[in-house]
């Protein structure tokens, strides 16, 4: 982003505004990336100057710099976008680094910071400016709202209230009697078996451990699990194997189309392992088992509950062309439990999936653990 090598650390504040811009000539044109940057460095350049630190651009280097046009010239924050276009919009990714009270020797002494070697880095720190990294985010946060939100504002900020969790909690009671379901196994529990069985299926009822597994399967339901049994992630929370997975089996989609014929859903419930392994990750073969249904079943509804694809744009594209009924994507915990609960997902990035599903015209879904 930028250059060859960055860094993001402790005493950094990093931001990555979300726009979606429009056309430089029209909707099908592509956006103008260049006036995009520079209203991120304005920004930045108003930021510090609200801050009492001079700052401007240096021509032929990208970022915001101090004393730009003389020989002390010194870098202060770094700049790099991405503009990833999507269907109905050009979305915005990545964005600024701005040096507060960063340890400036990680880009001193082992890298060269975005491939410049010429000119040194520096932070506010350094600059005698003692501002906090929240009184900076505050002004940060105003200024981008009345740059591209018309001053409009509504904030949720989670570091500022709380530490993030870094361990589990030891549970050191039994749950209560009346939350522990009672399992059974009679003959409509088998019957919805011997049909996963019989076609080979894995559901996330039995991966995952359900407590719930027998009074769904006696209703003669169950959340089929597509793509294997083995995840890329490993979310504090989940049971579900983490070792290598195998390839996808072409012939699942089938086999998922026939349980639900088998099983006579109105409604069927496809969730997936992540697979970050995958290109699309596995965008493509969810989309296509949603389609096997519909040819098999017409009159099912389907929903699918998916991970965040990363936050790939095509990706996620590939599942909302066939529009299953209902979107589901869990973000699973709040904000300030991410870190321990999903350490490899993020609740910015699922506000963001979840955003861009609705802007599909899709039905969206999510769920929380209490």
């Amino acid at each position: 982003r930028g250059g060859d090598v960055t860094y993001h650390g402790p005493g950094q504040l990093v931001v990555y505004p979300i726009r979606s811009l429009p056309g430089k000539h029209g909707d099908s044109s592509p956006a103008d990336i260049t006036a995009y940057v520079c209203s991120v460095e304005q920004l930045v350049i108003d930021t510090l100057a609200e801050l009492g630190v001079v700052a401007s651009r240096k021509a032929g280097y990208p970022g915001v710099w101090l004393d730009a046009e003389t020989p002390r010239a010194r870098k202060i924050c770094a700049i790099g976008v991405r503009i990833a276009r999507g269907a109905t919009a050009r979305r915005t990714m990545h964005g600024f680094a701005l040096n507060i009270d960063t340890d400036l020797r990680y880009m001193r002494d082992h890298i060269v910071p975005c491939g410049i070697a010429e000119h040194p880095v520096t932070s506010l720190r350094e600059e005698g400016c003692t501002a906090s990294m929240r009184e900076v985010a505050d002004v940060v946060a105003r200024l981008a709202s009345e740059r591209w939100g018309s001053g409009v504002s509504d904030r949720h900020d989670v570091a500022w209230q709380y530490e993030p969790d870094v361990v589990g909690m030891h549970i050191t009671q039994r749950k209560p009697e009346w939350l522990r379901p009672h399992v059974e196994h009679g003959t409509d529990v088998l019957a919805t078996k011997k049909t996963l069985r019989d076609l080979h299926l894995v559901t996330v009822c039995e991966e995952a451990g359900c407590p719930n597994l027998s009074e769904c399967w006696k209703a003669g339901t169950a959340t089929f699990m597509v793509l294997g049994e083995r995840c890329t992630r490993a979310c504090g929370f989940c049971l579900v194997d983490t070792r290598k997975p195998d390839l996808p089996d072409v012939d699942e989609p089938r086999r998922v189309a026939e349980a639900v014929a088998r099983m006579g859903l109105s409604h069927a419930v496809l969730t997936m392992v992540a697979r970050d392994d995958l290109d699309d990750g596995g965008f493509e073969h969810v989309a296509r088992c949603v389609q096997a249904i519909r040819e098999r079943t017409p009159g099912t509804a389907v929903e699918t509950l998916v991970s965040d694809a990363k936050g790939d744009d095509s990706s996620l594209e590939k599942l909302f062309a066939v529009r299953p009924e209902v979107f589901n994507h869990n973000i699973e915990t709040v904000a300030r439990l991410q870190r321990i609960v999903r350490p490899s997902a993020g609740y910015a990035r699922s506000l963001s999936v979840l955003a861009r599903a609705k802007r599909a015209g899709l039905v969206t879904k999510s769920g929380f653990m209490l």
